[in-house]
């Protein structure tokens, strides 16, 4: 195909999803000769979105506008839309991104499911399609356009750029503190039943504050992590960050940082961008789909185990089986608000004092 000027990317999922597309974004970008490039996310994701480098514009869609005029969005969006774009991708398999990609593109790609009951009529629709591989690492699966393309990539999960003066900026907040060196501990998700219990949480934090290194607790302003935030306890080695920096700045922080705790959720995967040491602590999360990217290793988890280690990544995952399905990871809550952790804080912490006196610092 001719090289486009215009691309659309729809990433209808999560903060994840989306922070996960910006290695296509940057390789359309290079490969094409800066075309100009629009994303049509959700509004819940937009803050994300607008970080991703090289972006002309961004579309959003709205649940709560469903829901309150079911198709005066659609009909906007598809008239903001419709074939105003050489080239259209969608990296998720649902019928209304599906439509919209191929409503948008003269040429359309996008991943579809393998169940041919349910994806028939995409790939009728389509010009190009691949499959959404549940096995396969959300990066992987980002990346398959650019094979059908024809584009050469290195499999790497690029970091979003910060300029030398936003660094100097938080480092020099940081040491007017006294923080220099410091860990970052990422207690919150967008989900409670990513939430490592509170009682096992404050365990953590304690033997933590043994190893005399500054640890900082960050999260957002949702109701979730305010919770956390009046649960942190009072020790001389924790900084409670929680509700004070804006999504940019912890991008700042964490590349500042030596280190990430916390669990499988965004801050995780921005940490793996910035090919950080990093301990994450894993619910019923699919570990073949979400584990943090290794750039050193090009490569990711793909089972379950109760402690893994590969490049600079360490997992820990709940041992037990779910009582629902009888998996461990199976990458469901099954609607469940908490999910039982039986990873014992002595584990993760062993696994961070055995790295950080190893490590010279």
């Amino acid at each position: 195909m001719k090289s486009p000027k215009k691309i659309l990317i729809i990433v209808q999922r999560s903060n994840g999803d989306v922070f996960l597309s910006n290695s296509l974004v940057q390789e359309l970008y290079e490969y094409y000769h800066d075309p100009k490039i629009d994303l049509l996310v959700n509004d819940d994701t937009f803050d994300i979105a607008s970080l991703i480098p090289y972006i002309n514009k961004i579309y959003t869609f709205s649940y709560q506008k469903k829901k309150n005029s079911r198709w005066k969005q659609e009909k906007n969006l598809v008239l903001d839309l419709y074939k105003k774009y050489d080239l259209s991708i969608n990296l998720t398999a649902s019928d209304r991104s599906v439509i919209y990609a191929f409503l948008a593109g003269k040429i359309s790609i996008s991943a579809i499911e393998k169940n041919n009951y349910k994806s028939w009529w995409k790939k009728k629709l389509l010009d190009y399609y691949y499959y959404s591989d549940l096995t396969r690492h959300i990066l992987l699966n980002n990346l398959e356009p650019l094979r059908i393309l024809n584009i050469q990539h290195d499999n790497l999960q690029k970091p979003i750029n910060i300029s030398n003066n936003d660094l100097s900026k938080i480092k020099e907040k940081l040491e007017s503190k006294g923080i220099k060196r410091f860990i970052i501990f990422h207690p919150s998700a967008q989900y409670n039943y990513k939430i490592y219990p509170k009682g096992l949480r404050i365990k953590l934090l304690t033997l933590l504050n043994t190893l005399e290194i500054p640890i900082i607790i960050t999260g957002g302003n949702t109701e979730l992590d305010l919770n956390i935030k009046n649960e942190v306890p009072a020790l001389h080695n924790i900084y409670n960050f929680i509700g004070e920096t804006t999504l940019y700045q912890y991008f700042v922080l964490s590349k500042l940082s030596i280190a990430y705790i916390g669990m499988d959720t965004l801050n995780m995967h921005i940490a793996a961008s910035q090919s950080k040491q990093i301990f994450a602590i894993f619910g019923p999360t699919n570990i073949s789909m979400w584990s943090p990217w290794s750039n050193q290793l090009k490569t990711a988890a793909s089972k379950n185990k109760p402690i893994q280690t590969y490049g600079k990544n360490t997992i820990f995952q709940s041992s037990s089986p779910c009582e629902v399905c009888g998996f461990i990871g199976c990458g469901s809550n099954h609607g469940k608000v908490d999910f039982s952790y039986s990873i014992d804080p002595k584990e993760i912490f062993n696994e961070v004092s055995k790295w950080y006196q190893s490590s010279g610092f």
